[in-house]
């Protein structure tokens, strides 16, 4: 989060894709989880010497992770820049500091495990056979690779928020969490980040999808390995994004 950000694009980019994978998957997940402990748990009786740091934090990281993300041509840069933005996101279920909060950035987090994990499946696919990352090496990339451009795609639709997949709905309790404290403000501001972020994501696809390209990025060779992986992330995507199980078990929880 803002203004402990600075290291994420540089580490992103300078480092292997499994580490970088870890880095925006298992090491927030570890630091939200602590974080909500701490909150949610030791200060839970102190609501209000918190909530308005939350409130704060979750403005300035969406904000500066999208203004920064618009102008990443890297795709290691994108997703780390995509990644701050989303902690924003998370951030609006602090603001509620009841359970509904906390059901809200456990769910969302599950959600953005499975969507990320997919985006770097994906991409470390493409690197260690090509050693290519930018997005423009990706124009034309669902001519020659239309099943891993299929899940690049609804990954980046789950991150967006776009229904019907899972992402949306894990923007909407957030949404829902802040709004159920009246905070009607923030949940704008965070409606257009989301609006903003929405058209970054759509340029991967148009790389992939619309722009043309003379020589794309050739077949490449999956292995079962990571045909398993990525078959779990995208079930995770679609099916948490259909069931109404999960829907009432959110609304259960938090009742």
């Amino acid at each position: 989060m803002v203004p402990f950000h600075l290291w994420t694009a540089d580490v992103y980019e300078g480092s292997p894709m499994p580490i970088t994978s870890y880095f925006s998957v298992v090491s927030k997940g570890a630091a939200l989880f602590t974080l909500m402990l701490v909150l949610f748990r030791v200060f839970a009786d102190q609501p209000r010497v918190w909530i308005l740091t939350a409130y704060s934090l979750s403005i300035t990281t969406m904000v500066v992770g999208n203004l920064f993300a618009l102008r990443q041509q890297n795709l290691k840069r994108f997703m780390a820049f995509s990644s701050i933005t989303q902690a924003g996101f998370m951030m609006l279920g602090f603001v509620n500091s009841e359970v509904l909060g906390m059901s809200t950035i456990i769910y969302f987090m599950l959600i953005y495990s499975l969507s990320n994990l997919a985006v770097f499946g994906v991409l470390s696919i493409v690197c260690n056979a090509t050693n290519k990352e930018r997005m423009d090496d990706f124009n034309g990339f669902y001519t020659t690779n239309p099943r891993l451009s299929l899940v690049l795609l609804l990954a980046l639709f789950s991150l967006a928020g776009i229904p019907p997949v899972a992402g949306f709905f894990g923007k909407f309790f957030l949404f829902t969490a802040a709004a159920a404290q009246g905070m009607y403000i923030l949940v704008f501001i965070a409606v257009l980040n989301a609006t903003v972020s929405l058209y970054y994501y759509l340029l991967v696809v148009k790389a992939m999808f619309i722009n043309k390209n003379e020589s794309p990025i050739p077949t490449l060779s999956v292995s079962g390995y990571e045909k398993i992986a990525l078959s779990i992330c995208v079930l995770g995507i679609v099916m948490i994004g259909f069931l109404s199980t999960v829907y009432n078990y959110v609304l259960h929880v938090s009742g």
